[in-house]
């Protein structure tokens, strides 16, 4: 314990980003160690804390040291690499050998490429290391470029963070009007221990969207553009001085330092209150701040739902306002019980409401107004009950989007503005699995949906890309990829954030649970949520300010922020909130 010195202030709200974890560092390798220990040192220095993996490459040959990529991609195993040394190995005391390979095995549960993009997988992983004696000493002379790490020193190592592009909506823009320009949240992995991971999630935004989501967004950015400079000072004034001059309209360069800014806010330490970007000399461009940022965010068309809605025993739409217990129906013909209704969507603006029939046999359009009138139903179909319309979903510019389930004739339909012919939505990675629910994300180019395949209902998510004209435009849900490997069953699933979903699920063998995931695939860094048993559907807001939703038995429950699960109708089922 100290005896003297000054007493200091520490700030008690310092995030994780703020550096202030334990370093560690790597052991060079020793004098006289053998192949495996060779192997075991590298990986092991592979871990530490240092930005260039400078102990790490100590123990690669001179031809290697600079010609190794550490950023070429990360390969996780479910534990440590298993070492094996080949046939015709060697040990330290045998000085007459002279080259040595090493086995590196183990079942890969993640893959992380140069993009930083995560990707879920279930294989088993075998490399081999070679050696060679360099002044009587064994040095690595071949090894794949990229990192190997337990999923331990992964989740230590690394970080989830949201990097932001704007939506492509083809011919919808027009549609869109001045909601086009919304943004879509990219998570990607960084390594925490980097010196500056600000400068790194910048750096990140300028080198692109990840593979996946490519197709379907964009970057204001020209390609080929990077950060010359990047400081953030006490005001929390963050500068970038790019490499490429900002040319174009001033809108041009508002739409940079937007989609800076919003990737910017989920790294700094302390809020970022406003961004100046400047050209290669060091003329400033534009600058925006939180505010005007914030009108390009995804909620932009998620809106800031202040209630959420359920169908109560007299198959009426109902809204609960603010903390209030008691449900009352909306206005309109939903409201009345016009309609037997077995699921709900509300518009995101909360002006219009979509309805199916407890028989799935008939989707109803309306408008939430005391004179509203019912009219004809949008949308039948064939099929009854399970085999007919899944619940219909919203994205945030006016599609509606529902899934017949009719054995006959499955389809994937979006009807424009909710009242227009329906369009077909081709999903060519189906294969034989049928849709049973969906959720369109308010961006309008991701979907998730649950997908029944050989008597399992797994999560997927799916890429909206949007062609035609907006007359008669072309839609395709493709590059499906598997949400939750790691859960046997899934029941129902919901948006809660840009790039999070709550999942309702079972392990195999194991009991059902209720959890958030992240959109790639990772576990999310949420806070477990407390146990409840016997869900059939859940509810969440993209916005994450409000509690979740849940029916359980043949009640509306909810969730309080830091609170467990409360009871707020004894009577009511399938919960949304709009979207």
């Amino acid at each position: 314990m100290p005896s003297s010195g000054e007493v200091r202030k520490v700030d008690g709200a310092q995030h994780d980003d703020a550096d202030t974890q334990v370093r560690v560092y790597g052991v060079k390798p020793q004098k006289g160690e053998s192949a495996t220990q060779i192997v075991s040192g590298f990986l092991e220095a592979t871990t530490s804390s240092e930005v260039n993996y400078d102990t790490a490459r100590e123990y690669l040959a001179k031809s290697l040291k600079r010609t190794w990529k550490p950023n070429a991609r990360i390969t996780v195993l479910s534990g440590g690499p298993l070492q094996s040394l080949e046939s015709g190995g060697t040990d330290r005391t045998d000085t007459t050998q002279r080259y040595a390979t090493v086995s590196l095995a183990g079942t890969a549960v993640a893959a992380v490429d140069s993009k930083h993009a995560y990707r879920a997988v279930d294989t088993q992983y075998r490399k081999e290391i070679h050696l060679s004696k360099e002044n009587g000493e064994w040095r690595i002379d071949d090894v794949p470029n990229g990192l190997v790490l337990s999923a331990a020193d992964f989740q230590r190592l690394y970080r989830s963070v949201d990097i932001y592009f704007y939506a492509s909506l083809g011919p919808d823009a027009v549609a869109a009007g001045t909601r086009r320009d919304v943004l879509v949240a990219d998570p990607v992995y960084l390594r925490r221990t980097q010196i500056n991971l600000l400068q790194s999630t910048v750096g990140s935004l300028l080198s692109g969207p990840t593979d996946w989501l490519d197709p379907v967004v964009g970057s204001a950015f020209p390609s080929g553009t990077t950060a010359k400079d990047l400081s953030l000072d006490d005001s929390q004034h963050l500068t970038v001085k790019l490499s490429k001059t900002v040319g174009g309209s001033g809108q041009d360069c508002r739409l940079m330092a937007a989609q800076l800014m919003n990737t910017v806010q989920g790294v700094a330490t302390s809020p970022v209150e406003s961004v100046e970007l400047q050209g290669p000399d060091g003329t400033a461009a534009c600058s925006l701040s939180q505010q005007q940022a914030a009108a390009y965010a995804p909620d932009q068309v998620a809106g800031a739902p202040t209630q959420p809605y359920f169908i109560d025993t007299q198959h009426r739409l109902v809204s609960l306002s603010g903390s209030a217990t008691t449900a009352e129906p909306v206005a309109g013909p939903l409201g009345t019980g016009q309609v037997n209704l077995g699921s709900v969507a509300v518009r995101r603006d909360e002006t219009y409401a979509a309805g199916v029939k407890a028989d799935g046999s008939a989707l109803y359009v309306t408008r939430l107004a005391a004179d509203a009138p019912l009219g004809q139903p949008v949308l039948k179909s064939s099929g009854k009950g399970k085999n007919g319309l899944s619940a219909p979903s919203w994205d945030g510019y006016g599609g509606l989007w529902v899934a017949d389930r009719n054995p006959a004739k499955p389809r994937l339909l979006m009807l424009p503005d909710g009242a227009n012919s329906p369009v077909e939505v081709a999903v060519p990675d189906l294969g034989k699995g049928r849709i049973e629910s969906l959720r369109v994300a308010a961006d309008g180019v991701r979907i998730a949906m649950l997908v029944t395949e050989d008597g399992r209902t797994t999560l997927r998510l799916g890429r909206i890309e949007r062609g035609g004209t907006q007359q008669h435009p072309q839609l395709t849900v493709t590059a499906l990829r598997l949400v939750t490997p790691h859960l046997e069953d899934v029941k129902a699933a919901s948006w809660a954030g840009v790039s999070r979903l709550v999942v309702v699920g079972q392990e195999s063998g194991g009991v059902e649970q209720i959890q958030y995931v992240d959109v790639d695939g990772s576990a999310s860094d949420t806070t477990t949520l407390p146990g409840i048993s016997g869900v059939a559907s859940v509810a969440a807001s993209e916005s994450q300010d409000e509690p979740l939703l849940a029916e359980l038995g043949d009640g509306i429950f909810r969730l309080p922020t830091d609170a467990n699960w409360k009871q707020v109708s004894p009577k009511g089922s399938s919960p949304v909130y709009p979207g």
